[in-house]
């Protein structure tokens, strides 16, 4: 829980932060890197430290309409922080300093809802966001996330009702999923631009795949093109497997995005929005984050979760320290445990003005700004070397990564652009199987008929023999 409430921070001994004072617009969602909304690890701090390093826009964890709706907007005198306090612990957290960049996410199945929910928070926000692509059962049990996907006409009334309810300073977004088809993805994606949206992220999955499967940013071009046609100037944000601001740019190339998204990268290092991410975490940034952590009041069980996800590259410190690190932060039942690690210095507020200060060095809004996408002929080259598109004189197959070059009969060994990068971290296991939703269509057995084969039945197992007693 915060500190004593108050209505509004008092005067600080150091002069106020000139924030920015125009709002968001379809335009500021455009060239920029964008940190994914992700429950648990997009905490406050580890929103700070995304846009100190270079995110043009950050998105806090999706938080359901009743929750935040039940609880009390607080103020912490020392710090500035604004929480949203539930029973035991703050529902959502949030910094003056993060408002001209924050769009807040919300899991809901009602217009009513969302709209108040929204209303809740929007004194403390730049923008609104519907999740509409969560396929984990704490969000589609209630026809939130990913169900949604699945009642086009209920999410569309529910971006209506925030766009028309909500002041026009207040952007109102929505992030998807692909669906099964494109034909039933552009259908979708129409009536949801439709309903007044200034930002619209893909997440390049369908609701069955997971994070270990590949993302399928080959279909996002269509979509991206459909978009532009429609001329309403919404822009369309990739998400699905962007792991650098380097990477973003070939993603952009590929898909012809107008911006890109990362979500697990950052999980696993906060700073890859920077042209020169951080290494060696342990000791560049894990005590700074933990140091900032206990001056902005975040629960330790949630900067602990963040600090113990970090595994940026290692160039001077050894896997024995990194682990060292690593059991003493398990070990750890409070901030007071980590004393010795963070060197009894606990600076969270110069962190806090170190971060303040990067903010306001930023240009029309971005630290890194990517450069504008290349003209549509540059693209359409980039895309043919890339290996997703075909001419006269290539033939392509995107699933065995081989070029055939017509007329020398050669085969070319091409890595895939599509693939997940080989060194990429995974939350979560592989599987095809998500909630409410039949098998993936590619994993189901073909009838005789269709597939020409015959399928041998198999034989039934023979009955196990009674077992006979043991006479005595």
């Amino acid at each position: 829980m915060r500190r004593a409430s108050s209505s509004s921070p008092p005067s600080s001994p150091r002069p106020a932060k000139r924030q920015r004072t125009e709002h968001l617009t379809s335009e500021s969602f455009k060239n920029g890197v964008m940190l994914a909304p992700m429950v648990r690890s997009g905490s406050l701090p580890t929103r700070l430290y995304a846009l100190k390093h270079g995110a043009t826009l950050v998105w806090s964890p999706e938080v359901v309409d009743k929750a935040i709706l039940h609880s009390e907007r607080v103020v912490d005198p020392q710090t500035g922080v604004i929480s949203y306090n539930g029973v035991s612990k703050a529902i959502f957290a949030t910094h003056p300093i993060e408002k001209p960049y924050l769009i807040y996410q919300i899991g809901s199945a009602s217009p009513d809802l969302a709209v108040q929910a929204a209303k809740t928070v929007m004194q403390d926000v730049s923008g609104v966001d519907l999740n509409c692509g969560c396929p984990k059962p704490f969000s589609t049990h209630s026809g939130m996330g990913a169900a949604l996907l699945s009642n086009p006409d209920l999410l569309c009334s529910i971006l209506t009702a925030l766009r028309r309810e909500l002041p026009p300073e207040i952007t109102v977004s929505a992030k998807i999923r692909l669906l099964p088809t494109q034909e039933e993805t552009l259908k979708l994606v129409e009536q949801i631009v439709n309903t007044g949206i200034s930002t619209l992220t893909v997440h390049c999955r369908t609701r069955n795949m997971r994070p270990r499967e590949r993302a399928l940013i080959g279909r996002l071009r269509e979509v991206v093109e459909f978009v532009e046609k429609m001329g309403k100037g919404v822009a369309v944000i990739e998400n699905g497997d962007c792991v650098s601001r380097e990477d973003a740019i070939r993603i952009r190339d590929i898909t012809g995005a107008h911006s890109c998204m990362i979500a697990t990268a950052a999980e696993s290092n906060p700073t890859c929005f920077s042209p020169t991410p951080l290494t060696d975490l342990a000791k560049t940034f894990s005590p700074k984050y933990i140091q900032l952590g206990k001056y902005l009041d975040n629960h330790f069980g949630s900067t602990k979760f963040c600090a113990l996800s970090f595994k940026g590259a290692l160039k001077e410190t050894k896997r024995a320290e990194r682990q060292e690190f690593r059991t003493i932060l398990s070990r750890a039942k409070s901030y007071d445990d980590l004393n010795e690690f963070v060197g009894e210095l606990w600076n969270g507020e110069e962190e806090l003005w170190e971060i303040a200060k990067s903010l306001e060095s930023r240009v029309n809004g971005a630290l890194y700004p990517l450069e504008p996408p290349p003209p549509r002929p540059a693209q359409e080259k980039v895309t043919l070397e890339d290996g997703l598109v075909t001419s006269s004189n290539t033939v392509v197959t995107s699933e065995a990564s081989v070029v055939v070059m017509e007329g020398t009969g050669d085969k070319e060994e091409d890595e895939d652009p599509l693939s997940t990068p080989p060194d990429r971290e995974n939350p979560e296991p592989a599987s095809l199987n998500a909630p409410l939703l039949p098998t993936n269509e590619r994993r189901m057995t073909l009838p005789s008929l269709v597939s020409g084969r015959e399928i041998p039945t198999p034989s039934p197992s023979p009955a196990p023999k009674p077992c006979n007693p043991v006479p005595p």
